[in-house]
């Protein structure tokens, strides 16, 4: 049976963008919680060949260090026409200065390379993996997923990451042109529309009551 999650916990993260939506995402169900960065943890190594993998080991090792309720999310750009990359090495193809821009360049370089032009040759999806650790060793792990496509230039200024180089599919927008309403907003005011929220939808489901 899934576990009820109750606060306060920690956010098993030190990424400002992830930390943000994670707030955002547990404000309606009044959980409290601080940051591994604002804890002064350290990042381990993720060293999983998964998204669940790594999630599960930075909820371990927060859940671990403070002996509270962890919650961490693993997450990356799946681009089809790069065999998957950059995938769990998302954060890494942004380097230690965490470029971005210059990440999402070296893919429009590869997909020029393999002569990816048109929409259909350059799908893509996001993945969220989201983990929640208790101290006694339970787990919970959800997964959720947006297709769309990897275009260019990258649009907008909103959101974080690779956001302005994805456009899920059904919209004329990229995530970077969306407000977070947009992009993660759960029914019934949003559409649960990003992949970090489907994954949510699905933990809320099974661990969290509103009060």
């Amino acid at each position: 049976m899934p576990r009820l999650l109750t606060g306060p916990i920690v956010i098993a993260t030190h990424n400002p963008g992830k930390l943000r939506e994670m707030h955002e995402l547990l404000a309606p169900y009044g959980i409290d919680a601080q940051s591994a960065g604002e804890l002064g943890l350290p990042e381990p190594e993720e060293s999983g060949t998964t998204f669940a993998a790594n999630a599960r080991i930075k909820a371990e090792a927060a859940a671990k260090a403070t002996g509270k309720v962890a919650f961490a999310d693993d997450s990356g750009l799946v681009v089809e026409a790069l065999g998957g990359e950059p995938g769990i090495h998302s954060a890494r193809w942004a380097g230690p200065d965490k470029d971005f821009r210059g990440a999402m360049n070296h893919i429009q370089t590869l997909l020029i390379e393999r002569g990816a032009r048109t929409p259909e040759q350059r799908r893509a999806h996001f993945i969220a993996a989201l983990c929640l650790a208790w101290p006694d060793g339970h787990i919970e792990a959800f997964e959720g997923r947006v297709d769309g496509v990897a275009v260019w230039p990258p649009r907008g200024f909103l959101g974080f990451g690779y956001d302005p180089l994805f456009q899920p599919d059904g919209f004329d927008r990229t995530f970077g042109e969306m407000t977070a309403e947009e992009k993660h907003g759960l029914p019934p005011q949003g559409q649960g529309l990003s992949h970090r929220a489907r994954a949510f939808i699905k933990l809320a489901a099974a661990c969290l009551r509103k009060p």
